[in-house]
């Protein structure tokens, strides 16, 4: 049985920087399930529909195809306002579950060919609904100004321009969201080690996951 690593968190935690690292030294395939939910945003607002529509955010989720899941599109902002949206209906959240938990239990070859020794996914609710045995519950987190700064910096660097302010709000909204949608609300599964990074770096939240880890003795 594949053993499964569960990462979640708010947008700029640090999740998906702390889900790399632990990839690479477990070797594990990893998933970064949020690609599913940014896909099926971006599908409905390219086409010019409404990510809030249930309806139209579901059939785009069960028309998703995995390749869609490399275009580089789904790493600006205006995709993951359409995922936060999207990822509020019920139907679109049932329709990628399935490839949620097939990934985790079946996880594919590393890039290298060799086998996988197990499943890492990081999202918004991994350790609560998808993956709710996983061998490794992490919940990353930090303070919303801390993370606003965070991905307005992420911005700027990538050329992008923005407005503080406006990324604060954005995130305020995105937060509000993810935290009070019915369908798999984020939050913190009771059985999951809470890594607040607003004044970690990322070697400090590698090392208190990685003691986390040792003291389950999976490997």
């Amino acid at each position: 049985m594949s053993i499964i690593f569960a990462i979640d968190g708010p947008a700029a935690a640090g999740k998906g920087t702390l889900a790399k690292r632990l990839e690479a030294h477990f070797k594990l395939s990893k998933l970064d399930t949020g690609l599913l939910y940014r896909a099926t945003g971006f599908k409905v607002v390219s086409a010019g529909g409404d990510p809030e529509d249930a309806d139209v955010a579901e059939a785009a989720a069960r028309a998703l195809d995995p390749a869609e899941l490399d275009n580089p599109d789904l790493r600006t902002d205006e995709a993951a306002q359409a995922a936060s949206k999207v990822s509020a209906v019920p139907g679109v959240r049932a329709a990628l579950l399935d490839f949620q938990r097939n990934f985790a239990q079946n996880p594919p070859a590393l890039s290298d060919g060799s086998p996988a020794k197990g499943a890492i996914l990081d999202g918004r609710d991994i350790g609560t609904t998808v993956c709710p045995d996983a061998d490794v519950k992490l919940f990353v987190t930090a303070s919303t100004e801390i993370r606003a700064k965070r991905r307005f910096k992420e911005l700027q660097d990538r050329g992008l321009g923005a407005i503080y302010a406006r990324v604060l709000d954005d995130m305020k909204e995105r937060d509000a969201r993810d935290t009070s949608r019915s369908a798999s609300p984020l939050v913190a599964a009771t059985d999951a080690l809470v890594l607040d990074t607003s004044d970690m770096d990322a070697d400090q939240a590698y090392a208190a996951a990685l003691d986390f880890i040792a003291a389950k003795n999976l490997f």
